[in-house]
């Protein structure tokens, strides 16, 4: 079997997709913009600002493509590198998309999604809702620095999704990726919580206050530019936490347990599993 070729392989969820990947015993390249991701994996240089590096992707017969949060407009990046993917014999291509952005034209993956779409060729979308993993990554240093979670979801009830979970689904597309072809998976966690209990669940694991405090959309944007975002970045991550007022995020969808075979991870299991990050 040719290689998976993994893109943003030094992330959260691209690590993750790789070590399901290796799980399975399939070949992966992994490509970043800083090589050398993982012992004995093979690791290229990569980067979507950067199109001379899409031929990385050349002998691979998959592509598990994700868009970086500071990359806002697709077109010159995602969608070419796809484009060029395909030209150089990648086949399947599983894109990490988001809940919601088959209808939501704002977020940037949607005209990914249609561009897959329109242009044909296997590909599968995956649709998780807000990562578990958020905590010890976008809000860690407001939890670590400041004991609080800062945003402005007000009491709107989120189905937090494990990523690693989510690399197992990718891992099994991959593996077997004829029922799999143009399908949209929405993946959720088990059980919707409001930021409230969230921090009470971490508070209790880690055995120190963590309170959540609910930001105003002026005082989220604000607060993101002191920590240096890019102003495209804060408008989608200002949308996307402003959306859970409504209850964007509360449903819990069943096709994660069914692709799992199991019951998805809880927000509980990722905190007990990662306390270390919030000591």
């Amino acid at each position: 079997m040719k290689p998976v070729f993994v893109t943003g392989a030094s992330g959260n969820v691209g690590r993750a997709v790789i070590e399901a990947l290796l799980a399975r015993e399939l070949p992966v390249r992994a490509g970043d913009r800083s090589p050398r991701v993982r012992e004995g994996v093979e690791s290229v240089r990569f980067d979507f600002g950067d199109p001379s590096t899409f031929a990385a992707a050349r002998g691979c017969g998959a592509a598990f493509v994700l868009r970086p949060p500071a990359i806002s407009k697709v077109k010159p990046t995602l969608v070419a590198f796809i484009d060029e993917a395909r030209a150089l014999g990648v086949d399947q291509i599983v894109f990490l998309s988001v809940a919601g952005a088959g209808e939501n034209s704002f977020v940037p993956h949607h005209a990914v999604e249609t561009h897959l779409q329109a242009k044909g060729g296997p590909f599968t979308l995956l649709r998780p809702g807000f990562f578990a993993q958020n905590f010890g990554d976008a809000y860690r240093l407001d939890i670590v620095e400041q004991s609080r979670v800062y945003v402005p979801a007000g009491r709107g009830h989120v189905t937090f999704v494990d990523v690693r979970d989510l690399a197992e689904v990718a891992a099994r597309v991959f593996a077997e990726p004829a029922p799999h072809r143009g399908q949209a998976y929405t993946l959720t966690g088990p059980t919707p919580v409001d930021f409230f209990e969230a921090t009470a669940q971490l508070s209790a694991v880690i055995g120190r206050t963590i309170r959540y405090e609910p930001a105003s959309v002026v005082g989220y944007a604000r607060h993101l530019r002191t920590r240096g975002m890019p102003l495209a970045q804060i408008a989608v991550q200002t949308v996307l936490h402003t959306g859970l007022r409504f209850g964007q995020a509360e449903r819990v969808d069943p096709t994660l347990e069914r692709l799992l075979g199991r019951g998805p991870r809880s927000l509980r299991r990722y905190f007990e599993d990662h306390a270390a990050l919030f000591r």
